[in-house]
């Protein structure tokens, strides 16, 4: 589905991705974990091609998006759905009116009443019916997040990118939105690339897992075969361990 081949990108001069090789099959739940200031947001953000890579390729179910034009890109977009790091709603909205956002920008042959339905379901989907009328300064950190995964899926995207969805929630929330994260999966029969810190998230969600260090891809592997990978890289990132390769590679 996502075939990634010798990304590289820098900014001002500092190398970000080195070389990425990476391969996605059609229905897998990718996690890429790494440390802060790998490369994670910006592999994902190629994925989609928010950015464009210094060299390399990046395609996607037989197409090289990187050299599309803005105009068949836009229209390509719609097979994604992006789920922001804090959920990035617009503040002047209420929560229909973000969730229809894209429905009214992408889907303008749909009625008032389709698209009013259509986000009645995709809240329903991620267990928020009923708030449709609140601003986002009126919902919690969770909620926020969730409403970000309604919007994402307002299209019913086939591929589903997720951005530290977790991060900064506490273990409650945090297990809840694994399990939305799941079900979007397995209701849209979707392909999912999850970027996050967190290892227990990682262990529930993924089907596939991949290391990014220093931005290379240091190893690749389904879930079970990871986990117990021993890899030194792979060994100090699970095990949390201060001193090892990762730390080496960081310090030169």
């Amino acid at each position: 589905m996502i075939s990634v081949k010798n990304l590289k990108k820098s900014f001002s001069g500092k190398a970000i991705l080195k070389g990425v090789n990476l391969n996605v099959q059609k229905g897998e739940s990718l996690v890429i974990l790494g440390g802060s200031g790998t490369g994670k947001s910006v592999l994902l953000r190629h994925m989609v091609a928010l950015l464009r890579p210094d060299s390399g390729e990046v395609w996607v179910d037989g197409t090289r998006i990187d050299q599309l034009s803005d105009k068949d890109l836009r229209a390509f977009r719609h097979r994604f759905g992006f789920a922001f790091q804090e959920s990035a709603l617009f503040d002047s909205m209420n929560v229909f009116e973000n969730i229809a956002f894209p429905i009214k920008r992408h889907r303008r042959q749909m009625s008032k009443k389709q698209i009013s339905d259509r986000v009645s379901e995709c809240l329903s989907i991620v267990g928020m019916p009923g708030v449709a009328n609140l601003m986002p300064n009126e919902l919690s950190g969770g909620m926020r997040r969730r409403v970000g995964f309604a919007r994402a899926i307002a299209l019913k995207p086939e591929i589903l990118l997720f951005d530290e969805p977790t991060s900064g929630l506490d273990p409650v929330m945090t297990s809840i939105l694994n399990e939305v994260i799941i079900n979007l999966r397995e209701d849209l029969n979707a392909t999912t690339i999850t970027i996050t810190h967190d290892l227990s998230s990682a262990q529930m969600i993924s089907t596939h897992l991949a290391l990014l260090v220093a931005g290379e891809i240091m190893e690749y592997g389904e879930r079970d075969v990871f986990f117990q990978s021993q890899h030194p890289m792979v060994r100090q990132f699970l095990d949390g361990k201060p001193e090892g390769p990762i730390t080496q590679t960081l310090l030169k």
